[in-house]
């Protein structure tokens, strides 16, 4: 739960235009180095909640599969939960070792840590790629 609070906390951040706006573009580079583009674009809105869909955009040469998560936002609750991975869905809290799909006990833990820690990182190294204009 602390986890989906952190990165509730970290969207917000990054999006404080979430009510506005649908997608997000954002540049990631260290240095001079382009690390990235991360996109974020919500597919669904609701009273209490918001499904975002985040993913890395950049080509690289098809083999290596791209990072992409599902998130619902609970407005209500001010939680972030993972909910999809590579286009998987519902992930359990906890699992059995060996399990069919060979997913690690804590799979839905680590999948939101793998959010948080996405997200720090954007907060760190990323840059809005949109256009920004100052009115005059």
């Amino acid at each position: 739960m602390a986890e989906c609070e952190g990165n509730y906390i970290r969207l917000l951040k990054l999006l404080p235009d979430l009510d506005e706006n649908d997608q997000w573009q954002f540049t990631v580079s260290d240095n001079a180095m382009h690390l990235g583009d991360l996109a974020i674009k919500v597919t669904e809105r609701s009273k209490y909640t918001t499904l975002l869909r985040i993913w890395h955009q950049d080509d690289w040469g098809g083999w290596l599969q791209q990072p992409e998560l599902s998130v619902r936002m609970y407005h209500d609750a001010r939680l972030a939960e993972v909910v999809g991975y590579q286009k998987q869905r519902h992930f359990d809290g906890r699992y059995r070792y060996p399990n069919p799909r060979m997913r690690q006990p804590d799979e839905k833990m680590q999948i939101n840590q793998f959010l948080a820690e996405w997200l720090n990182h954007l907060q760190q190294f990323g840059h809005s790629a949109e256009p920004v204009t100052f009115p005059y």
